[in-house]
């Protein structure tokens, strides 16, 4: 059973923009802080950005400018806009959700970005 599904991963020239998505199954995100993570065959997995319930957004270093997150609780989703896409931006990306007693990942969706 998949309670946490990202959509929107594909193929862009790099300058080029991708929209992912995060939605929920069997629970609602509202209360969840809600983080993006992106890994590359033989690396760590490593952090793209996060939201709280709250709304406090936050970005690594590499996508300050390029990339946005935001929740729409009404549609129980979480999306991460991401524009100016870079070669180096090609790897799986995840959504992972948690309320700090119960957290859950996604199965990832690939983005490459490539001329």
């Amino acid at each position: 059973q998949v309670l946490l599904m990202e959509s929107g991963g594909g193929f862009v020239q790099p300058g080029g923009s991708l929209r992912l998505s995060c939605a929920a199954s069997e629970f609602t995100l509202d209360y969840y802080a809600i983080g993006w993570f992106r890994q590359a065959p033989g690396k760590e997995r490593e952090g793209v950005s996060c939201i709280t319930s709250d709304g406090i957004t936050n970005y690594a270093d590499s996508v300050k400018g390029r990339f946005t997150i935001s929740r729409d609780n009404a549609k129980n989703t979480v999306t991460l806009q991401m524009n100016n896409l870079k070669p180096e931006d090609t790897v799986v990306y995840y959504c992972y959700a948690d309320d700090g007693t119960q957290d859950y990942w996604g199965q990832g969706t690939q983005v490459t970005a490539s001329s």
